[in-house]
């Protein structure tokens, strides 16, 4: 079965079938679907087979390839930090968040100091909505038919002995090593003050005066990999600066280069890897900025969304997960 847009009645048909299913769709398609082993998250923005589409009658379908043991669990603020402990032995987690609820503010802050983070992967995505609605984000947990705005969702699947699942992050930004380091006071999703290169500095002024591409995400280096944080807005009025994913205190951060062309650059990743992945996604801010519909990226489809985790949150990435076998 191909990571793609299905019709409604096929997805139906699979779910009968009892396949095990990532979806995602719009809430007036989701909340049809009969009971079964699946989870989703409202989003009508994707990258199909022909390219990049907004979507709201079709349902985006990743089976996902377990033939042992799995189990679908929601999360709320209270207990998102057991996620890693609730998953099996050799196995992955495919976690669905609701945006800026309390669960996607926990998650987001609290990762780093989970225990038992890295011992299998966690993925996903952050749901959304049409941007030009005032829909609001939901997760369904399809085994027990729980619809919320305020729970995150997960299956956590068991894998074979020989085999494990790996995460790639597809990040087009290069660093800028010219680029002004900032640190921050606090961490959180948005802020006044920073430093730059050491020195107290108002983060709204400092891009105002120095004319920087809003569209570029800040970006902090998270055990060796290029992390990014993007900018949702910029309160003038208030001179605050609010991010889609947090920003913290013991991270250096830098603008990184400016991108020409978004497709061509996602091409001269995409084009080596398992175009068979059991799940990929990437940011709605990719899909926007890099005009996106309509334009291919190679060996890839999936839903672009608000946000995507690949252990901890990130922005403007390109998320893969796939299966591999020992040697």
């Amino acid at each position: 079965m191909e990571n793609k847009l299905y019709e409604f009645d096929e997805v139906v048909a699979f779910i009968k079938q009892g396949f095990i299913l990532a979806l995602a769709g719009d809430e007036k398609v989701l909340s049809k679907l009969p009971n079964g082993n699946w989870i989703a998250g409202t989003i009508p923005y994707f990258i199909n087979t022909e390219g990049g589409k907004f979507e709201q009658t079709k349902i985006f379908v990743n089976k996902l390839s377990t033939n042992t043991n799995f189990k679908i669990l929601n999360y709320s603020d209270d207990d998102i930090s057991s996620i890693a402990k609730d998953s099996f032995e050799n196995g992955y987690s495919l976690l669905i968040l609701p945006p800026f609820q309390k669960v996607h503010e926990t998650y987001s802050l609290q990762t780093e100091n989970m225990d038992d983070l890295y011992n299998n992967p966690i993925v996903g995505w952050v749901a959304g909505t049409d941007l030009n609605s005032e829909d609001t984000p939901k997760t369904f947990n399809g085994k027990t038919g729980e619809i919320s705005i305020e729970k995150g969702v997960a299956i956590h699947v068991e894998l074979p002995e020989n085999k494990f699942a790996q995460i790639n992050i597809i990040n087009i930004f290069d660093k800028n090593e010219e680029s002004d380091e900032i640190k921050f006071y606090h961490d959180g999703f948005d802020t006044v003050s920073c430093m730059v290169n050491g020195k107290d500095t108002n983060l709204a002024d400092y891009i105002n005066d120095n004319k920087i591409n809003t569209q570029l995400p800040l970006q902090s280096d998270y055990m060796g990999a290029a992390i990014n944080v993007s900018i949702k807005e910029i309160d003038a009025e208030n001179k605050k600066v609010s991010f889609f994913a947090p920003i913290f205190k013991s991270n250096s951060y830098k603008f990184p280069k400016n991108v020409n062309d978004y497709t061509q650059k996602f091409g001269n990743f995409t084009k080596d890897i398992n175009e068979d992945n059991e799940f990929s996604c990437l940011c709605i801010l990719n899909y926007l900025y890099g005009e996106l519909e309509n334009k291919k990226i190679i060996n890839f489809t999936g839903p672009a969304t608000f946000g995507e985790i690949a252990y901890v949150l990130v922005n403007q990435t390109l998320v893969t997960l796939s299966i591999e076998d020992y040697d």
